[in-house]
């Protein structure tokens, strides 16, 4: 039996994070769905926070999502904006606070010399190859970034829009409205 739609789960997004020459872009996609409908097609998945240094992106269920940006923004005022330990603590209290660890989302975060992919069970991962993915359609872009990382001279913004591109031909729960914030 397939649950109603009050019990579906809010979810579903592609977010990417290209640093490449200096520069770091990170995209997303506006989709939202509920169970197996759209109901919001330019939602802002990707944010400037820190007084415009940081970009992060997210992916998950929303309220747990807004919920994790909201505390990350504290944790940076909270260590002057220092991305790496404000990410740490931030999975730190994400795995071990009861509240927190119910929360199902995803997050990447960075400043322009560091970025990081956090998760609910304490994970604080940065990147070998300047590239970070979260959602359905994660793989798809991350894949097509890392080709055009490879064999192109692309910008991270040109690479992170044309990945976003690619996974939305293929994921279904990646649509083209695309936001990019860039620093």
């Amino acid at each position: 039996m397939r649950p109603n739609c009050a019990t579906e789960r809010i979810r579903s997004t592609t977010v990417i994070m290209v640093r490449r020459d200096g520069n770091v872009a990170m995209a997303a996609d506006g989709q939202v769905t509920l169970g197996e409908t759209v109901i919001k097609h330019s939602a802002r998945k990707v944010r400037r926070l820190g007084g415009g240094t940081v970009i992060t992106g997210f992916a998950g269920a929303t309220a747990d999502a807004f919920t994790l940006l909201s505390k990350f923004e504290t944790k940076l005022g909270e260590f002057q904006g220092q991305l790496e330990r404000a990410a740490f603590e931030l999975g730190k209290e994400w795995r071990t606070d009861k509240y927190l660890r119910n929360l199902e989302a995803l997050m990447i975060v960075a400043d322009k010399s560091d970025s990081f992919l956090i998760s609910g069970k304490g994970d604080v991962i940065s990147s070998d190859d300047g590239l970070l993915s979260v959602g359905s359609g994660s793989m798809y872009a991350l894949s097509a970034a890392r080709a055009l990382m490879k064999h192109t001279e692309l910008s991270a913004r040109r690479i992170a829009e044309e990945s976003m591109r690619i996974a939305r031909e293929i994921c279904i729960y990646t649509n083209n409205e695309i936001v990019v914030e860039e620093l």
